[in-house]
């Protein structure tokens, strides 16, 4: 018996020896490592991808320079309403991609889903630059300068050039009402539109069951679409300022409309 229980001893005293509880803790820390590595490589693919994803897409950027040329916005209040329509449209596909993953959604499904927001979201682009070319135009034509000829007690007439922008009171207050809608509807369409490659970036960490990974890559992905978006909208914005259109000045909101309205529709047709 004494002889059975040294032995005993001596293979567990062996076994310890051997380093099998360190080895598995190296062998742990590696997969770690491995794991860590590979979300590093995901994350710098999603910044770069969400980089050209912004900078090949010109319904990321297009509709708030044209509008704030349009409607005279500051640059600090343009950049405002491109920051938060920017956070909608990450946010957006973020939840999206959280609740599928969440529910354990095939990544299909998802895509799917993503694919109908991305042409509700192009459609209602290219309506929105169509109404607002369409009422940049009739604005434009019903303030049209002409002159008005007056005739004194006196005999003597004179002419002056007159317009009817803003003439009434009413007008001021359909313009307020018009420059608090715009910002609105671009808010919504931004909301529905989706951030398609985030999706598939997002399963793999999901996958493994990494939420560390999975916030991370979600930042890299948002955080370089949204300053993109920023950068872009700043250049031009400035930029543009610089540009006189003498006569065609009028009708800068039936121009804004119409670059709308082709972002909407290279979007939908050509896939930008």
């Amino acid at each position: 018996m004494w002889a059975v229980s040294s032995a005993g001893r001596a293979r567990r005293s062996q076994c310890r020896g051997r380093g099998f509880e360190p080895h598995t803790v190296h062998h742990l820390s590696f997969r770690i490592n491995v794991m860590n590595s590979e979300i590093l490589v995901l994350a710098g693919t999603a910044a770069t991808i969400g980089f050209v994803h912004t900078l090949l897409g010109p319904d990321h950027y297009l509709p708030f320079i044209v509008i704030g040329r349009a409607r005279r916005w500051t640059l600090p209040k343009t950049l405002f309403i491109s920051f938060l329509c920017g956070l909608g449209h990450v946010l957006s596909s973020v939840v999206i991609g959280f609740v599928g993953i969440a529910l354990g959604t095939a990544i299909f499904r998802i895509e799917g889903i993503e694919s109908f927001r991305g042409s509700l979201a192009a459609w209602l682009l290219i309506g929105f630059g169509l109404a607002y070319f369409i009422w940049g135009l009739h604005r434009a034509i019903k303030n049209k300068p002409h002159k008005h000829i007056h005739l004194h007690a006196d005999g003597v007439e004179h002419e002056h050039d007159h317009t009817h922008q803003k003439a009434a009171h009413s007008h001021v207050h359909d313009e307020k009402i018009k420059s608090t809608l715009t910002p609105w509807i671009l808010f919504t369409i931004f909301v529905f539109g989706p951030c398609e490659p985030l999706i598939p970036l997002l399963m793999y960490p999901a996958a493994k069951h990494n939420i560390g990974g999975v916030v991370l890559v979600t930042l890299a992905f948002g955080l370089t679409t949204i300053l993109t978006m920023l950068i872009i909208i700043a250049a031009a914005s400035w930029g543009v300022r610089f540009i006189r259109l003498g006569f065609l000045e009028r009708y800068v909101h039936a121009i804004a409309g119409a670059m709308i309205f082709i972002s909407g529709m290279s979007v939908q047709f050509l896939g930008l």
